[in-house]
């Protein structure tokens, strides 16, 4: 596909595009996810019964993401977007700041933040760099009890839906990288793109997922290796 045939790219990232920066320990053997219960943990009902292990849950990712850095895919990412000539939208299902570290312009965070907390008294979004604890203040209308993670948990709708249709709807490629292709509504997004008829749809990540099938040109590897190798292909 020739790049100045262009006019929109979409891309979308999951987890596999942040595993190399260390952000892929959560779901390994012994991880910090195999140590609890996610109904307790990412559900406004476990926010609700403990919001005690809540913090902590979240204060271990938090530090975790500290100590992260972006790889090679955050950064070519970002290096072809500021070459690009045409609309670029960067779709993340990544709750960590590693695009925005490697030089992302405005990526959207259709899970939330790690690095921001919303009051859910007065529904403010704010970045807070401290440790959460239950008795966390909003800066906004100063209550306390019900500052939590700015995080979309199980049940809750993903954000910014109506960017994000509206990007896929306006695309001529579509690219999905470093996704599990289980996660919805993210995984149905290469099912939109491919009845429109009108855009190229491209897989980048480790190995097939079940919906590699749907795409027009799958690569297999680590992130840091396809996705600057596929997107130097792009430019002239």
């Amino acid at each position: 596909m020739s790049i100045r045939s262009c006019r929109h790219i979409v891309v979308l990232t999951g987890a596999g595009v942040s595993a190399e920066s260390g952000l892929g320990t959560f779901r390994d053997k012994d991880g910090l996810w195999t140590r609890y219960n996610l109904e307790d943990v990412a559900t406004p009902e476990g926010f609700r019964r403990n919001p005690e292990l809540v913090c902590e849950f979240y204060n271990a990712r938090r530090e975790n993401l500290r100590k992260a850095a972006p790889n090679a895919a955050h950064k070519a990412l970002a290096a072809f977007e500021q070459r690009f000539q045409g609309r670029f939208t960067l779709i993340t299902q990544n709750v960590d700041d590693l695009h925005e570290k490697g030089g992302s312009a405005a990526p959207v965070h259709m899970h939330g933040r790690l690095d921001e907390l919303r009051c859910q008294h007065c529904a403010t979004v704010y970045a807070y760099e401290a440790p959460i604890a239950p008795d966390s203040v909003c800066p906004a209308c100063g209550r306390t009890g019900g500052q939590r993670p700015n995080v979309v948990w199980f049940g809750e709708m993903p954000l910014y839906m109506d960017v994000i249709e509206a990007a896929l709807a306006d695309c001529d490629l579509f690219v999905a990288i470093g996704t599990s292709a289980t996660v919805y509504p993210a995984a149905g997004f290469v099912d939109r793109v491919r009845a429109l008829g009108r855009a190229r749809c491209v897989e980048l990540n480790l190995e097939p997922t079940a919906a590699s099938s749907l795409f027009d040109e799958t690569r297999h590897g680590p992130a840091s290796e396809v996705v600057p190798g596929f997107f130097a292909s792009l430019m002239p």
